[in-house]
């Protein structure tokens, strides 16, 4: 008996809306992470993008646990000599809230073409509204701690 390989175009996807209100960062991007990979499809195969598309809204108000918000630091390179820049995860969470959540869901990818293609399927969004709602998207509750 052989095994079934899902095609490219015979893979339905679904939407799911989670909403990151008082839910921790690090929890919540796994889970993120494992709806994006397909991983809890049962035609699940590692090498293709047999994932669903993430809708997070009310990223700005994700919670860190310990210290941190102070101590956890990002860091990007500008391309020129001396050019790396740190931000601390307090400081993102007021400049970009969006970003906390993309760059943890982002971190549990693979690091390859497929990880890229899975990362654009994920849309954060600071507050309640976004604009997917043709797509219907299922909603899903995360535990909060």
């Amino acid at each position: 008996m052989k095994s079934y390989i899902p095609k490219a175009g015979e893979i339905e996807r679904k939407w799911y809306l989670v909403d990151a209100q008082d839910l921790v960062l690090g929890r919540l991007a796994s889970e993120v992470a494992q709806r994006l990979r397909g991983k809890l499809n049962p035609r699940f195969v590692p090498y293709a993008d047999t994932g669903d598309f993430v809708v997070v809204v009310n990223a700005a108000q994700v919670r860190l646990t310990g210290r941190k918000m102070d101590q956890k630091v990002y860091y990007h390179h500008t391309g020129y000599i001396g050019g790396i820049k740190a931000i601390t995860a307090k400081k993102l969470k007021e400049k970009r809230p969006e970003d906390l959540i993309r760059f943890a869901v982002r971190g549990m990818l693979p690091k390859n073409s497929l990880g890229r293609k899975l990362n654009k399927k994920l849309k954060v969004y600071a507050g309640p509204e976004h604009p997917h709602q043709a797509q219907q998207p299922i909603s899903i509750a995360l535990q909060g701690k």
